[in-house]
Parts: structure tokens; sequence; C-alpha cells
């Protein structure tokens, strides 16, 4: 069975960095993509980044230019590095990653079971 565990939120300030990752194990053939989605307080569920393993991104334009999405297909981890963080970035966020766990089966949904990212002073 397949698992996304994910680490590295909690309580910064404005200004404020973090770096989270989360690496899937398990019956695994291919990843693609992987990303991270986050959602706020009466909010909801928004695209943050994710990555192709062609290296194809997309970014929600509130994070461009703050936020750097990269992966590592040898250890079948993805990373998020936020930086200049604001309190509209607290949310929980939630790694994301469509599997195909044999060559000759289809591919699956896999999330993460959260981690608190909050941004206050």
């Amino acid at each position: 069975q397949v698992q996304l565990v994910e680490s590295g939120g909690g309580l910064v300030q404005p200004g404020g960095s973090l770096r989270l990752s989360c690496a899937a194990s398990g019956t695994i053939f291919s990843i693609d993509p992987m990303g991270w989605y986050r959602q706020a307080p009466g909010k909801q569920r928004e695209l943050v980044a994710a990555i192709t393993s062609g290296g194809r991104i997309n970014y929600a334009d509130s994070v461009k230019g703050r936020f750097t999405i990269s992966r590592d297909n040898s250890k079948n981890t993805v990373l998020l590095q936020m930086n200049s963080l604001s309190p509209e970035d607290t949310a929980v966020y939630y790694c994301n990653a469509i599997i195909r766990p044999r060559w000759d089966t289809g591919a699956f949904e896999y999330w993460g079971q959260g981690t608190q990212v909050t941004v206050s002073s």
C-alpha cells in the first residue's frame, strides 16, 4: 500500500520561511504529478504548486516568487520551500500525488494527512 508522509509544518513569524517535505512509500512504479494543496479555515482547498516528472511546474498566483517546488525522484520526495510568509499563508498543507503502483495498472490519487502551517506574530 502507498503512503504519503509530510513534515516541516509549524509556527513562523511573518516574513519567515519554512520547508515542507513529502515522501511517498510503498509499491510505486511512477509518480506524476506530485505537489501541494492547502486549505485555510473557512476556505476551499486550493492548489499551491505541482511538478511533473518532466519538470513542468504550476504555482498559484499568490505564491509565485515566494515558494519553490522541487522533487527528488530517487527518493520519491517532493519539497516546498516557502519564503516571505504572510498570515494569508496560514492553512493545512496537503501533499498530493498521482501514483501508478505497477507498470500494468492504472494511476491513483493519494493524499497526505496534512501538516499545519501557521504564520503569526
